[in-house]
């Protein structure tokens, strides 16, 4: 049976996308439809926020005589101490502080000031964005969190108002679940949107190919709220009148209510937001 998997494919160093992988093992033909397209912004000043900043100071002392002598000193400033600690809710705010550190030759300042950083808490949603926090040296909390509600309370139950504020790279389309809880109970937050979130340009095109060469799927997996919007009108459109045959599959909670309200029937929805979890899910829901 066939699968169509909203999201970008991500193939690295252990082969194949892990959700065709998972997928695969299971007996079921997945393919991957990119649903989104991403501009980093601002990354210069990310840089900055994880990074050593140096500021320059200018003195100038007058003597009796009216002359004066004048010198500038040079003080780097680094920015953990500014920072309780950081939060990562997707692996594309991850990207963006790589892409940030290699754009501005930042990579030096930060194996400096990355043990500062180990030395608070580095917060996390998801086994996959975890994955991608260590790759830059840094040791995380709340892997096993699935949704940002699930790590909120986690920050929540460790950290008080007395903490400095944590620094949250995200994008420009958010949930406010987490900022608002932090807010609520005092907790400060220093939030950078680093990514902007748009429709992929061939989204379109290519579901209009998948329908006309593989035909209706017995499962679509949605991946983000943003998804939904994108995709749904056309799903719906190739799809027909035999839209009630597929079974629609959800990465988390926060997405398949996002599918209930659009109005589709959610067959499947991930205990954790894993491959192997989905695949699961998938699998079970198709039998």
């Amino acid at each position: 049976m066939k699968v169509l998997l909203l999201k970008e494919p991500r193939e690295g160093a252990n082969g194949p996308d892990p959700y065709f992988k998972e997928l695969s093992a299971r007996g079921l033909k997945a393919t991957l439809i990119p649903v989104l397209s991403f501009k980093f912004v601002s990354l210069n000043v990310l840089s900055e926020r994880v990074c050593i900043t140096e500021q320059i100071y200018q003195c100038t002392f007058y003597s009796s005589s009216k002359s004066s002598i004048s010198f500038s000193s040079t003080v780097q400033l680094f920015q953990p101490e500014n920072h309780g600690g950081l939060i990562f809710t997707s692996p594309k705010a991850v990207e963006a502080v790589k892409m940030s550190l290699d754009t501005y030759n930042k990579r030096e300042e930060w194996n400096v000031v990355k043990d500062q950083w180990n030395a608070k808490t580095i917060y996390v949603v998801g086994k996959a964005t975890a994955a991608l926090v260590e790759e830059l040296g840094l040791s995380v909390l709340g892997e096993d969190t699935g949704t940002a509600d699930d790590l909120s309370r986690l920050i929540l139950q460790r950290e008080d108002s007395r903490i400095k504020a944590l620094l949250f790279p995200c994008g420009s389309i958010k949930r406010e679940v987490l900022p608002t809880a932090l807010k609520r109970n005092g907790i400060p937050l220093d939030t950078l949107t680093v990514y902007e979130t748009a429709q992929h340009p061939d989204l379109e095109k290519n579901l209009l190919d998948y329908f006309t060469q593989q035909g209706l799927p017995a499962s679509i997996a949605f991946f983000s709220p943003s998804g939904v919007r994108f995709c749904l009108e056309a799903v719906q459109r190739l799809s027909g009148p035999r839209l009630s045959q597929i079974k629609f599959a959800a990465i988390g909670p926060t997405t398949a209510d996002a599918m209930a309200a659009a109005g589709l029937s959610v067959s499947s929805s991930a205990e954790k937001p894993t491959a192997q979890h989905l695949a699961s899910a998938i699998a079970e829901a198709l039998q």
